[in-house]
């Protein structure tokens, strides 16, 4: 079972579109979607709000991302929720826009934000849903590519991508993680799918053969 969803991202206006702060979108929808009001706590530095049907926690850090673990440690702590009953939404670099993938533990891939929780809870045990924003292009850092807005196509894919991880986090928080896995990554293969589908030329069309009649008359006067 889940009890404390974290969503990851930087405060401000300035950073509210970057993809590192694809964490605290999904977040954000979340809230809205169940009418939770996420409100400033100053004892954990992050808005913090509750999903009463569930009893779950949701956590937005307000310190900067490379500090988020502080907020994590602090409410899990506070009410004794264990690594394994925690989701980290991220940013994930490894994955186009429009995937979404769940896993638990893992490789931090230099993710800031993770690296800070990891280190404050002594573990990388904790659940992450990762949503894919791509790589940087050549010559650009990844950490200078996430804090930049994406274009408006990747920002509708990673907002479907959004939408599709929406659809199976009442799953996660009733403790039903490999039902909502199998969900959410089935739903991931056929958009990928469809992609690719969409992207294949059209074939070639043969050209029409012409009629044996038409054929001689044009060997017998010529090709007009």
């Amino acid at each position: 079972m889940i009890r404390l969803v974290v969503g990851l991202g930087n405060p401000g206006k300035e950073h509210e579109r970057t993809r590192h702060n694809a964490g605290f979108w999904l977040v954000e929808r979340f809230a809205s979607a169940n009418g939770i009001v996420l409100r400033k706590d100053n004892k954990f530095q992050a808005l913090v709000g509750r999903h009463e049907p569930s009893g779950a926690w949701l956590l937005m850090p307000q310190s900067f991302m490379n500090a988020s673990g502080r907020a994590v440690q602090m409410l899990a702590g506070f009410f004794k929720i264990k690594p394994e009953e925690i989701l980290v939404v991220h940013d994930e670099l490894d994955f186009p826009p429009g995937t979404a993938r769940i896993k638990q533990g893992g490789g931090i891939a230099g993710h800031n934000g993770l690296k800070d929780i990891s280190q404050r809870l002594a573990t990388h045990d904790y659940w992450r849903l990762r949503l894919g924003v791509g790589k940087p292009p050549v010559g650009m850092e990844g950490a200078d590519y996430v804090l930049q807005k994406p274009p408006a196509e990747e920002r509708a894919a990673i907002d479907a991508a959004i939408e599709r991880s929406l659809a199976v986090l009442p799953q996660c928080l009733s403790g039903d993680i490999q039902s909502a896995m199998q969900k959410l990554h089935t739903d991931d293969k056929k958009q990928e799918d469809k992609k690719q589908e969409d992207k294949k030329p059209e074939p070639k069309k043969e050209p029409e053969k012409e009629s044996g009649l038409k054929s001689s008359l044009k060997a017998l006067f010529g090709r007009k």
